[in-house]
């Protein structure tokens, strides 16, 4: 269970030693939304939705999470808690140190009506279909409504397609998420299919089936539609979902056409096995060549959790800091780390770079990350073991989409940032050069990079593993694996006789990921990859992907650990 979860319910527990505003006071700090932004419940996207704030109006801020960016608000005239927002979406006036911490869990009602229209759509979720004119906070809401000039509304109750014409023939032209609501414009006659209003739509317009909606008035007071033909109007040319990756600001290495080509047959493996950008069952990827520098990448904005695999972030941070080879114990730890991914040995590692204090060394990671550039990346927390308790972190904000995926609160990664970073480690290794050393100098040296990544060819142990199953038994693989309940990932560098390339892959389905779906298909993806740069030799089919139980997996009597201890 991803450390998110675990947290919220220690931090329930710790709550009831914070008091509890029953009548906030004024503390001279106010908050503006930027644009607009949802009000919570509590501290947590997925808690029931209060009501809206706009631009325009300014709210008082009676009270600051102490573990997590939120804001608790209250009512204009009298300071009553209204609502909580997430800080990023709001310009705070004011110092906002002087707010007390409060952790409450909003209960009861309070209606406020903004003074100005809702401009934007700037909230803490997906925007909803059709925007307000004025914002109603109410406690016991479940969600925002749209005015409806039908007076008829229909709420999603599981994230839904939404269709140009009524049917799953027709293109989806956007999705909705549970909780949406849409005014309903008219119904089909002939088939069970409501006309929606969807402004992201080339003429307004969307279609739904009538069973995925929780309607609201009377469906069959709304105009009724008999066209039986929809033809979708010539769009204008959008940009291409596989884009060259671009490194921190540099001007990109344009793409070759085969290359491009690549990253269009990649993309269409993962929408062919149902991982879309579009919806939260989605995946991302980033494929370097090594030799030419392009870099195809699609989801790298999506923040996914970090898994296992910013244990490489972990290894490259502590390699930053040594100055000489680890020691026996260290080295047993990099190996346990990287080899069998022991959490264990990766929050000793944490402890050491953090003085004794794994949560001083999370932070250790996330400040050489932000050093390099990889932004989107960071580690706040050790990872959670049997029995532990949690320290209470602040999570960063970051640039990329931190909703969509459910990235775990503590541990987040985007694919283009991981793929970065096996580039520099790659470019410091074999050309003791690179973006990494020329960012961070006198960092590190060739012989640390090879080590990093002469490890992390010992990932478990020489079975083949999700990537390396997808190449041939001689080829050399430089990888860490990951996945947790609902999020799988791979990334590294691969070796081979056509030229050298990083491959990182993330994918992410709600709640739970199965096993049987993800590791063949990132498999594949790393055939399909290794025969593009081996078109003289290809592999014709994958090997089957094993992984060592933990507990089984061992580095006591193998050469690693002498290795990391020699610095050669």
């Amino acid at each position: 269970m991803k450390s998110l979860k675990l947290w919220i319910v220690i931090i329930g527990l710790v709550a009831a030693s914070f008091p509890i505003i029953v009548s906030g006071q004024d503390t001279g700090v106010q908050a503006e939304a930027v644009g607009q932004a949802n009000l919570r419940a509590t501290t947590d996207v997925n808690a029931q939705l209060v009501g809206q704030i706009a631009s325009g109006t300014r709210y008082p801020v009676i009270g600051r999470s102490q573990f997590y960016p939120w804001l608790l608000l209250g009512e204009p005239t009298t300071f009553q808690p209204i609502g909580w927002v997430f800080a990023d979406l709001v310009t705070v006036y004011g110092n906002i140190n002087v707010v007390p911490f409060n952790e409450m869990q909003l209960n009861g009602a309070v209606s406020v009506t903004t003074q100005s229209p809702l401009a934007a759509t700037q909230t803490d979720q997906p925007p909803i279909g059709v925007a307000l004119p004025t914002a109603t906070l109410n406690a016991n809401a479940a969600t925002a409504t749209p005015i409806s000039s039908t007076g008829v509304l229909g709420t999603v109750t599981g994230e839904i397609n939404i269709r140009f014409g009524p049917g799953v023939e027709y293109p989806r032209i956007g999705v909705g998420r549970t909780g949406e609501s849409f005014e309903i414009t008219g119904r089909h006659t002939q088939l069970p299919w409501l006309q929606i209003r969807y402004p992201a739509a080339p003429n307004g317009y969307g279609w739904v089936a009538n069973d995925l909606l929780d309607i609201a008035g009377n469906v069959f007071n709304v105009p009724t539609i008999s066209q039986t033909l929809f033809d979708l109007p010539t769009l204008t040319a959008t940009a291409p979902v596989v884009q060259a990756a671009v490194w921190d600001g540099a001007t990109a290495v344009p793409l070759s056409p085969a290359f491009q080509q690549l990253g269009d047959q990649l993309w269409n493996m993962i929408l062919g096995a149902g991982f879309e950008l579009e919806t939260s069952r989605l995946g991302a990827l980033f494929v370097m060549d090594l030799q030419t520098g392009e870099a195809i990448t699609f989801g790298n904005q999506i923040a996914f959790s970090g898994m296992s695999l910013i244990k490489i972030a972990i290894l490259a941070s502590l390699y930053s800091e040594m100055e000489v080879p680890p020691n026996a114990e260290t080295a047993v730890d990099i190996a346990n780390m990287m080899v069998c991914s022991e959490n264990g040995a990766s929050n000793a590692l944490l402890m050491e770079m953090g003085d004794g204090n794994p949560v001083d060394g999370a932070q250790v990671v996330t400040k050489f990350l932000e050093s390099a550039g990889l932004d989107n990346t960071y580690l706040i927390a050790p990872f959670l073991v049997p029995n532990a308790t949690p320290a209470p972190v602040i999570a960063p904000t970051t640039e990329a989409n931190q909703q969509i995926a459910a990235p775990d609160y503590s541990n987040q990664m985007t694919v283009d940032n991981m793929g970065w970073l096996l580039d520099g480690i790659y470019q410091c290794a074999f050309n003791n050069d690179g973006w990494l050393m020329q960012a961070l100098p006198g960092t590190f040296d060739q012989r640390e990079c090879r080590q990093m990544i002469g490890v992390m060819i010992d990932n478990n142990l020489g079975e083949p593993l999700l990537m390396s199953a997808g190449v041939p038994q001689n080829i050399q693989v430089a990888h860490k694996h990951g996945y947790i309940n609902d999020t799988h990932g791979n990334a590294g560098i691969v070796f081979t006789p056509g030229g050298d390339y990083v491959l990182v892959v993330a994918l992410h389905n709600p709640t739970w990921l199965e096993a049987e779906e993800s590791f063949p298909l990132i498999t594949d993806i790393s055939r399909t990859v290794y025969n593009y740069f081996n078109p003289d030799v290809p592999m014709a089919t994958p090997r089957e992907s094993y992984i060592v139980p933990v507990g089984d997996c061992r580095v006591a009597g193998t050469s690693i650990v002498d290795e990391l201890m020699s610095f050669e």
